[in-house]
């Protein structure tokens, strides 16, 4: 089912060049069409906002019923189980769990007498949470984007996801939205959603972030309005590595590599052993289980195109081809696995042992599953508090402690030949 290279430096050349092969540029037709939206809604306003929702998803939008009213989230509740609804509210207590413990202290530095240095750690005003709708509607992912966000002070939430032809939205996010606390929902997807909480539009309040995933259409208009918002990321396909050894359990490493296949024919799913006997086990056991998954297209061809088991001589190199590789998510099914944590450098989530999946770490643990992909694990993070606040230093100075440092200042300034900057610390010289 997934083919099986030598772990030598050209099988995984290989697979990181079958990995950098999915990122391919955006169709410059995408972008025309987004930046038309983008325009358009910077331009009008919600004219051209209800006149895109109504031609890409329902035909009955209007200024009056765009936004999510209360007897609609209450209906949501009716449609959904019980046991749906404890388990989110579960969920959030452990993203809330989890998460509270980012949070940071402002500082004051003030050791010396007449001279007050600090930092303070501010809440963005307003966000703005896009959740996709369709058959990509995750209540999960409502979770863990509006969580930090509360925890992190932000004044208003505003989510927005896509309708139906009805103007129905998927009740299972309705439901974790109004769990997790978003303030406003409104009925807007697409490129359309993006601009709109970008720029502002006379009923969509301008936001400073916009979170959340989406399709092209969205990940290439956040790409486009990045400078006049912040954004999380841009999202790539999800991405999976497992490594395993002669005590993994072949039938779990099977399943959890199923479990990200099913997401998309472009996810990846890759497994790093020193066991060969290992690797042969794990794809009969793909072979059994994948007979009763619902979503088997997909996990076949996503395994067929993007998935891999590299053979290795010892543990110590398959760490070293899994930091190259960077994963999204990266398992850990080997004996004590915590004495090789710090051998990780570049993942976005690590799973430990045996019964630590990653659908653990999707659903309900407690950290986040906003996670970086496509590499960009050796330099970003997972979405957390720290993405909802921003920072402010302050100085102050008395005149006695500036007259102490005056002429330091003025040597750099006048070095880098900025006479002004001279000018304004010799002004205040006795």
């Amino acid at each position: 089912m997934i083919r099986l290279i030598k772990g030598n430096k050209q099988g995984r050349d290989d697979y990181l060049k079958l990995l950098n092969s999915r990122r391919t540029e955006v169709n410059s037709d995408v972008v025309k069409s987004v930046t038309k939206i983008l325009n358009e809604i910077e331009r009008r306003g919600d004219s051209a906002l209800i006149e895109y929702t109504n031609k890409f998803d329902s035909k009955e939008l209007n200024s009056q019923n765009i936004l999510v009213t209360e007897d609609e989230i209450k209906d949501a509740y009716n449609k959904v189980d019980k046991k749906f609804i404890d388990s989110i509210k579960q969920a959030k207590k452990n993203i809330e769990k989890f998460h509270d413990k980012q949070k940071h202290n402002s500082f004051v530095l003030a050791d010396e007498p007449g001279k007050i240095m600090g930092q303070r750690y501010i809440p963005l005003k307003r966000v703005g949470v896009y959740v996709p709708g369709g058959t990509a509607a995750y209540p999960s992912s409502v979770l863990m984007n509006i969580t930090p966000a509360k925890i992190a002070g932000v004044d208003e939430i505003i989510m927005v996801t896509p309708v139906r032809e009805n103007l129905d939205i998927n009740p299972s996010v309705l439901v974790a939205a109004d769990i997790a606390g978003a303030d406003k929902i409104y009925k807007i997807g697409g490129a359309q959603a993006v601009a709109a909480l970008a720029y502002g539009t006379e009923t969509i309040p301008k936001v400073d972030k916009i979170v959340g995933p989406g399709n092209i259409y969205v990940a290439t208009s956040k790409k486009l309005v990045y400078g006049e918002v912040d954004i999380d990321m841009i999202a790539g396909p999800s991405e999976i590595l497992v490594i395993a050894d002669e005590t993994a359990n072949p039938k779990f490493v099977a399943a959890d590599l199923m479990s990200q296949a099913e997401h998309d024919k472009l996810a990846s799913s890759a497994l790093i052993t020193t066991s060969f006997d290992i690797a042969e086990k794990v794809n009969k056991q793909i072979e059994i289980q994948i007979k009763d998954l619902d979503r088997k297209e997909i996990i076949e061809e996503s395994l067929k195109n993007n998935g891999i088991i590299i053979l290795v001589d010892n543990i110590k190199e398959a760490f070293e081809i899994g930091n190259e590789i960077a994963p999204e998510h990266l398992e850990l099914c080997i004996k004590d696995p915590f004495s090789y944590l710090p051998c990780v450098r570049n993942a976005g989530s690590v799973f430990l042992g045996s019964y630590s999946p990653e659908p653990l770490g999707d659903y309900f643990a407690g950290p986040n599953h906003v996670l970086p992909t496509s590499g960009t694990a050796r330099f970003y993070s997972p979405l957390s508090v720290d993405d909802f606040v921003k920072k402010s230093s302050y100085i102050y100075y008395s005149k006695e402690e500036l007259q102490k440092v005056a002429d330091n200042i003025m040597t750099i300034a006048e070095d880098e030949g900025l006479t002004a900057h001279r000018n304004s610390i010799y002004v205040r010289k006795n």
